[in-house]
């Protein structure tokens, strides 16, 4: 490790580089929209401080948890699990042609490919930005309420996700496979999924696991708004002020949560070490 301490024979440490007048000024304007959003934001300490006797109160009634329906919210957090599952394997089926659509250099010069490259970044740019609430309200009027609501708001989520994602890494991926492939007279689908989808598979794995950890937790939310799971569970039991019932709920979630995020580890852990170098 270089040594960057301050030693007499070496003069003075680097300093950081004065900024002009210019971006002195951008610098001060951005400091001071921070401090304008907290103001928005409605920051109070004051508040957050008074609020600590309504949160003891809460845990107070809250403890200890009720086991009495149990089974129900068993099969509510599994229905939770099982939407999560299912729209992320469908967007990460949907995703991956998207993404090779999507990357630069993995399709042709002419017209066709700059248009389908466009729209296919388009189309991921608006799976990925809009939020999976909003996907769920939108499934929720069209389809109704239910699981399958969530399950395609979850779809369209890792679509985005995966997408943008999948995306990147094949233009990250190294080219010299793809090149040596396409010296010899390969075809450009046959250089796409012989050298650079391979070369990328890790980070697909990889990013399919964040994913599904990722839908578990939009899942959960995803039944608030009538998507199906545990969420509506979860909303009933606060809005009739069962806390002893909502904190059995929080805890299920938890621990559905932490597996799922240890599984995900450790998938992670063992494709990382069994992957090239």
């Amino acid at each position: 490790m270089a040594d960057i301490g301050y030693r007499p024979e070496r003069g003075l440490p680097q300093r950081f580089e004065r900024p002009g007048a210019l971006r002195f000024t951008f610098y001060v304007a951005l400091a001071a929209f921070v401090l304008w959003s907290f103001q928005g934001a409605g920051w109070s300490f004051s508040a957050l401080v008074s609020g600590g006797p309504a949160l003891v109160d809460f845990l107070s009634r809250a403890w200890p948890p009720s086991a009495e329906r149990l089974p129900q919210l068993a099969e509510a957090l599994l229905e939770t699990f099982q939407m999560a599952l299912a729209g992320t394997v469908i967007g990460i089926i949907v995703s991956l042609p998207l993404a090779i659509v999507a990357a630069k250099g993995m399709t042709g010069p002419g017209i066709i490919s700059r248009s389908l490259y466009s729209g296919s970044r388009l189309l991921i740019a608006l799976f990925w930005t809009v939020p999976d609430l909003v996907w769920a309200l939108v499934f929720v009027i069209t389809v109704g309420l239910g699981p399958f609501a969530g399950t395609l708001a979850i779809d369209v989520d890792t679509i985005g996700f995966c997408g943008r994602f999948f995306a990147e890494s094949m233009e990250d991926a190294e080219k010299g496979p793809s090149e040596a492939l396409t010296a010899a007279g390969a075809s450009k689908l046959d250089t796409v999924f012989c050298a650079v989808v391979p070369a990328a598979m890790p980070s697909f794995i990889t990013t399919s696991l964040f994913a599904l950890e990722k839908a578990t937790r939009s899942s959960v939310v995803l039944g608030l708004v009538g998507a199906g799971g545990i969420g509506i569970e979860l909303k009933v039991a606060m809005d009739f002020f069962d806390y002893q019932l909502a904190m059995t709920i929080i805890l299920m979630i938890f621990v559905l949560v932490l597996c799922v995020e240890r599984l995900g580890n450790f998938a992670r852990n063992r494709i990382l070490e069994g992957s090239p170098r």
